[in-house]
């Protein structure tokens, strides 16, 4: 099965749950630990061949920050949420499957996209990146899937999606509308057994409200101890 060389990076929500800090800034370019989350974002896809972050608030701004970086901007002007926003990256994107990856985390361990290339396969139409809900920081709440012996998932579980999967875009073609979530897709893959799911190892922490910033910073310092 043949490996991902491009990677959408999910940037243009409005971060309505950051309140007043995103008032005047994109949330990609709230500070973690002194840099920026797409600037932890980004230090995971070193070696991708291509890079797309899709952009909506504040865009000029975060446009500006990733001006002569290599990075393609797929520009919302109207909010397609994530799996409207992928497909229409996906001429950015080029052919078969790819990466993608949310703007408001912070990971430690493994880098995420090695563990997920490591276990891409299986016939696997999309591969999922999950932790378990007591080691997901800064979110609280049930998980989102459970994971079979022969790595298919289950809707509800004990396990929290990370915000970075492979997955095959073929399907996106047969989802009508152009506002919709990959969730959609993810059922339509699940209802034929495609799709999986692999554990990262290390840590992780939602970062898309306040207090994930101090949960993530809290993470970063125990990781460097």
């Amino acid at each position: 099965m043949s490996l991902p060389e491009a990677l959408m990076l999910f940037a243009a929500g409005r971060g309505t749950r950051m309140g007043a800090l995103t008032a005047d800034r994109p949330k990609p370019l709230i500070e973690v630990a002194g840099r920026p989350l797409i600037e932890h974002a980004l230090a995971l896809t070193r070696g991708i061949p291509r890079v797309v972050v899709n952009t909506h608030a504040h865009a000029a701004q975060l446009e500006a920050h990733l001006a002569g970086r290599g990075v393609a901007i797929s520009h919302e002007p109207e909010l397609l949420e994530t799996g409207g926003g992928l497909r229409a990256a996906l001429p950015l994107l080029g052919p078969g499957p790819v990466f993608t990856l949310n703007s408001d985390a912070v990971w430690t361990g493994p880098n995420p996209l090695a563990t997920l290339r490591e276990g891409w396969g299986r016939g696997a139409e999309a591969l999922l990146l999950l932790v378990p809900a007591a080691r997901a920081r800064g979110r609280a709440g049930p998980g989102d899937f459970s994971l079979g012996p022969d790595g298919r998932l289950c809707r509800g579980g004990d396990l929290v999606y990370t915000g970075a999967q492979i997955l095959h875009t073929g399907g996106l073609a047969e989802i009508p509308g152009r506002v919709f979530s990959l969730n959609l897709l993810w059922d339509r893959m699940a209802a034929r057994g495609g799709l999986c799911g692999v554990l990262h190892p290390g840590g992780w922490a939602d970062v898309g409200h306040p207090a994930g910033i101090a949960a993530a910073e809290a993470m970063l310092a125990e990781a460097a101890a």
